[in-house]
């Protein structure tokens, strides 16, 4: 073996030593934290994963709340308009029933009113009646008829007093 091949050897036997050592090297330090670094690489992407399903899961959910309370929401309105156009309708019936009862309580009062203006009006016309007629008996009774009256009233007692 000449020094040329032994040098080639060394070069090779040292090449392979040096392969070998970094080989052990790798495996012993350098792949533990490799894997360790893609295993929690590997751990946050699957809870990244598992978290965004969560919240795809949850914004569907969320999507159907949405939705169920725009169905109630609209349930409501309609239910609030109908009250209120029921609301509407009785108001106006009771005020079409206000109305009539003051307009027939006003057709009584006007009744009330005509009839006692009708009895005031008779009573001036009889108190204008009696006064005419009193100041008229002034006029025709004197002392000629009195004269008669007391006549006739004494040929009665007489006449009372024979029979």
């Amino acid at each position: 073996m000449s020094y040329l091949q032994l040098a080639l050897w060394s070069q090779v036997v040292s090449s392979v030593i040096f392969i070998g050592v970094l080989v052990f090297m790798w495996f012993r330090w350098i792949m533990p934290v490799v894997l360790a670094a893609q295993e929690r690489s590997n751990r946050q992407i699957s809870d990244a994963e598992r978290h965004r399903d969560e919240v795809k899961e949850a914004l569907e959910t969320l999507r159907a709340e949405i939705e169920t309370a725009r169905h109630d929401a609209q349930l409501i309105a309609q239910r609030a308009a109908g009250r209120a156009e029921h609301e509407r309708e009785l108001l106006l019936k009771e005020a079409a029933d206000a109305g009539e009862r003051a307009l027939a309580d006003a057709s009584r009062e006007l009744e009330r009113a005509r009839a006692a203006a009708q009895h005031r009006l008779r009573d001036e016309i009889l108190a204008q009646a009696l006064h005419l007629a009193r100041d008229e008996a002034k006029a025709r009774v004197g002392p000629e008829l009195d004269a008669r009256f007391i006549e006739r009233f004494a040929g009665s007692l007489e006449h009372a007093a024979r029979g």
